[in-house]
């Protein structure tokens, strides 16, 4: 195969040239501003859903019930686009399949700002999630495929790392665009505006287009296939399952995914949520800066928690990277929810543990690539990490119905058991340092 997939004998940066940074660079844009626009739904979704629910309807326990079904519809859009995304990278390309996808999640964040109530803001929130699956395994798979293999894991991990300084935007623009405000931009709420700047990112689509191309190892994998030399189906998710290797593979990915990702989206992303069980008894004026200060705190720490691992997993191993990621991850997320009692709580508490939470992101985008063949990597990456989804769907609502029994502190402390499963699955995840990308 292309010697893009080959192990090097020199240092990381041997043989890396200016087209490899900007592959770098240029996906991780992709995946950064789709992150920007998941945290602005996250800090906005609360003071959406009362304004479309109603002031008669907007009990508090209600918007939380709704704030679950909204979180839960984009996480299923989550899970099916990077499914049926996945298989049309490995098919027609990874640089057209980020086109698609940067289109499909920008355009719906802005239709969203034009909600009229809380069902068309919920299927607007499925869509967005289309576009947002298929994004990071596009992106993530091109990187693997066009970088040197002694680069991929540091460039792997900065791209899913850099997807923090979005979340991070996302938090800032929402400290200068309150979503709480109430007539902020020729008589639109805050939050509208904020789904608005939401569009932005797919002026992105222009250097998407004009400087990349689609990775040797892909191109030869497909010319392989139309001239018939390629016995074996690209593409295919069965094909997951058919070869033991790859059944193996899939199955430890799952464990792995689904852990960090209930976790993350059944618990962490309700930090705004616990901030506002905290200052309960200040205004939402003050409770919307704090909690744009905090989140955007949780950002940098998910930023420097991401390229943590990525070192760890570059020089002493994926395995053991993962191991110290979701031991951090269980005991992080039980201390904070318990402890997180004021505004000077959360600056320092938050980023403790979005550096926990997302750490193990930057392992999905590390080691997923490295547990398939060229014709299925799209495919398995999307399936390993977007598939989960359909399991972790529920927990936003779980927790939200655990909260209205026992306080959403108890029900994120009983969640949280959840990253025990991640640090089971290791015990059979294969070690991939140093070795080249697999090939069937």
């Amino acid at each position: 195969m292309s010697q893009l997939i080959k192990p090097n004998q020199g240092g990381i940066l041997e043989n890396v040239t200016g087209y490899h940074w900007l592959v770098v660079i240029i996906a991780s844009c992709g995946w950064l501003f789709d992150c920007m626009d998941q945290r602005i739904f996250i800090l906005s979704r609360e003071s959406a859903l009362t304004e479309l629910l109603g002031s008669s309807e907007a009990a508090q326990a209600t918007i939380k019930q709704y704030i679950g079904y909204a979180t839960t519809s984009m996480i299923l859009g989550w899970a099916t686009g990077g499914i049926i995304f996945g298989m049309m990278s490995d098919k027609v390309g990874r640089v057209k399949t980020m086109v698609i996808t940067l289109l499909i999640y920008s355009s719906f964040t802005g239709l969203s700002g034009l909600s009229q109530t809380w069902l068309d803001f919920t299927i607007y929130r499925f869509l967005v999630g289309l576009g947002v699956g298929g994004m990071f395994g596009a992106a993530t798979t091109l990187v693997a495929e066009s970088v040197p293999s002694k680069f991929r894991s540091m460039a792997l991990g900065s791209l899913q790392a850099l997807s923090a300084m979005g979340n991070v935007f996302g938090s800032v623009i929402s400290y200068w665009i309150q979503p709480g405000a109430a007539d902020l931009l020729f008589g639109y709420a805050g939050w509208r505006v904020l789904f608005f700047v939401g569009i932005l990112p797919a002026l992105l689509v222009i250097p998407i287009v004009t400087v990349l191309k689609e990775p040797d190892a892909w191109k030869q994998a497909k010319a392989a296939a139309r001239a018939g030399a390629q016995t074996k189906h690209i593409g295919s998710p069965t094909d997951l399952f058919r070869s033991p290797r790859w059944r193996k593979n899939t199955i430890i990915g799952l464990c792995l995914g689904v852990s960090g990702m209930i976790g993350l989206w059944g618990i962490g992303f309700f930090s705004p949520e616990l901030i506002t069980t905290a200052l309960s008894g200040e205004s939402q004026q003050v409770i919307d800066q704090v909690r744009a200060k905090a989140t955007a705190l949780q950002d940098v720490g998910a930023f420097l928690g991401m390229f943590a691992f990525t070192f760890m997993a570059t020089f002493v191993g994926r395995r053991p990277a993962f191991l110290v990621a979701f031991a951090a991850c269980l005991a992080i997320t039980m201390f904070v929810f318990n402890s997180l009692n004021s505004a000077s709580d959360a600056y320092w508490m938050l980023p403790m543990m979005g550096a926990a939470q997302l750490a193990v992101f930057a392992g999905y985008s590390i080691y997923f690539p490295e547990l398939y063949p060229t014709r299925l990597r799209g495919t398995g990456v999307g399936f390993c990490y977007n598939t989960v989804r359909y399991l972790a769907a529920p927990a936003p609502i779980l927790l939200g119905y655990l909260s209205t029994s026992m306080g959403i502190r108890s029900a994120a402390f009983v969640m949280s058991f959840v990253y025990v499963l991640g640090m089971v699955a290791l015990i059979w995840a294969p070690e991939t340092k140093g070795q080249p990308l697999p090939e069937d």
